[in-house]
């Protein structure tokens, strides 16, 4: 059987019936997973149709080995994250009728045996809370997160509404993981490489994204309105290739609009959440924010904030920002939830920004979240921005 250098149905077909649905399922498992794994992730790198019975076969194996991973500690568990409205937050959009909004999760008890995106991370947490909060910033809107881990953000950006959302990360076991959490939540999955995303009603699509290969072609048919990434800035290594799937993603839309003839005038400067360019990136760094990134959106009026900073009345009614702002901006925004762990990466990652020319705000004070999880004890806020 001749694939011509691609590993089509045909082939996929041919591997099935003559080596992967006679192998010895015990003695040679944690082999056959493997090389599920590598083989599902050529045919969707080049953006093509995997066989069922080779999903099916690698979820077999991915469940089957349980018990070993309990012995090496990488056990999932069924989390459930309730998200908690105060008083006064009932004309909020995103507010349910009980004021709770729970999200059933499957995730990884150990984060330090390689299952860090099958890991409810802080940056996650402050992210879903941040669009829980300021749901008008995503409805409506064409949303897509880098480095998805368990889904939590895809989850709520359902919640809110958001026209479209596409979910993605580079990690196959941290994918299947994501679509089983979708599923716990009730919501539709769609699967498909980067450049073939196809619609559905309440779909959120999950595309297997490494950021090193990502390409500007493979990624043409995306053209988000709004690009998230919660905890993704860690790995020095890997922020060239994050940026540069970010500065992709910022400029799509508006390459877009401007072949069809869009009659846009001002700054072609890609934007990471809203406003002014940071100039002098090794002020910012793990004790001392730059004074400049005040939270002003392109000269625009800031909304007013009380006493606390956070954008909400005392009784937690949410009475001032409208999102207005953000949406008068022409083109695309990231918002990325961040802890700075290392310095040094976080000043190599504003300098790569600033290099792509992509504008850069800290909005951790204009847009303070509601606390919507205030019995988690072990989340701390204080480290987090955005």
């Amino acid at each position: 059987v001749c694939g011509e250098g691609s590993v089509t149905e045909t082939v996929q077909r041919f591997i099935w019936d003559h080596c992967l649905s006679k192998a010895d399922g015990k003695s040679h498992a944690p082999y056959v997973r493997n090389f599920l794994k590598k083989l599902i992730t050529e045919v969707e790198l080049n953006h093509g149709v995997v066989l069922d019975e080779l999903y099916e076969q690698y979820a077999y194996y991915m469940t089957s080995l349980k018990d070993d991973n309990l012995v090496k500690g990488n056990a999932r568990v069924c989390k459930f994250i309730s998200f908690l409205f105060p008083d006064g937050c009932s004309e909020l959009p995103s507010c349910p009728n009980s004021r709770k909004l729970v999200v059933p999760l499957q995730c990884s008890l150990n984060m330090l045996k390689g299952d860090t995106g099958c890991s409810v991370w802080p940056s996650s947490l402050f992210l879903s809370e941040f669009i829980l909060s300021f749901p008008e910033l995503v409805s409506n809107k064409s949303c897509f997160e880098v480095g998805s881990g368990v889904g939590l953000v895809g989850i709520c950006l359902a919640h809110v509404k958001a026209s479209k959302v596409i979910l993605s990360d580079g990690d196959l076991s941290t994918l299947m993981n994501m679509k089983r959490n979708l599923e716990y939540n009730n919501l539709n999955i769609g699967t498909a490489g980067p450049g073939r995303v196809t619609d559905g009603l309440n779909m959120v699509k999950c595309i297997h994204l490494p950021w090193e290969s990502a390409s500007e072609s493979g990624l043409q048919d995306l053209r988000p309105d709004v690009i998230l990434g919660a905890d993704v800035i860690y790995d020095p290594v890997c922020l060239p290739h994050l940026v540069r799937l970010l500065s992709i993603l910022l400029t799509q839309r508006k390459s877009y609009s401007h072949k069809q003839n869009d009659s846009r005038q001002g700054s072609l400067s890609d934007s990471i959440s809203v406003g002014d360019k940071v100039n002098h990136i090794n002020r910012w760094n793990a004790n001392e924010k730059d004074d400049r990134l005040d939270g002003k959106v392109n000269g625009a009026k800031q909304a007013n904030t009380n006493a606390s900073g956070d954008g909400f009345d005392a009784c937690g009614g949410k009475t001032i920002w409208d999102g207005t702002t953000c949406g008068a901006r022409k083109g695309p925004l990231a918002y990325i939830a961040f802890v700075i762990r290392n310095v040094d990466t976080f000043n190599q990652f504003l300098y790569l920004v600033d290099q792509a020319n992509i504008t850069i705000t800290d909005l951790t004070e204009t847009l303070k979240p509601i606390n919507l999880l205030p019995y988690m004890q072990s989340y701390d806020r204080s480290n987090i921005s955005i």
